[in-house]
């Protein structure tokens, strides 16, 4: 089945399998690098000003929550 962007007159001439690996490849960068500075900042946080940031720390748990749970979703569905 075709990918949906390639019924698009426009958009389907650039989008190809490499195009589709690469914003993959490039998303899970992102959300590795935002989960590594937001549990930077909740330790600077904890460290110098002695809060604890529960919202900062759910967000983090959820972010690991989510790919540990893809990451096992998809190894059992391979």
């Amino acid at each position: 089945m075709a990918h949906p962007l390639r019924r698009i007159p426009v958009l389907g001439q650039f989008v190809d399998e490499r195009f589709l690996e690469h914003r993959r490849r490039s998303t899970s960068a992102m959300g590795l690098v935002a989960a590594v500075l937001l549990g930077g900042l909740f330790e600077y946080r904890l460290a110098v000003h002695h809060v604890l940031s529960w919202d900062l720390l759910g967000i983090l748990l959820a972010m690991v929550t989510v790919k540990l749970g893809l990451m096992i979703w998809y190894r059992l569905r391979d």
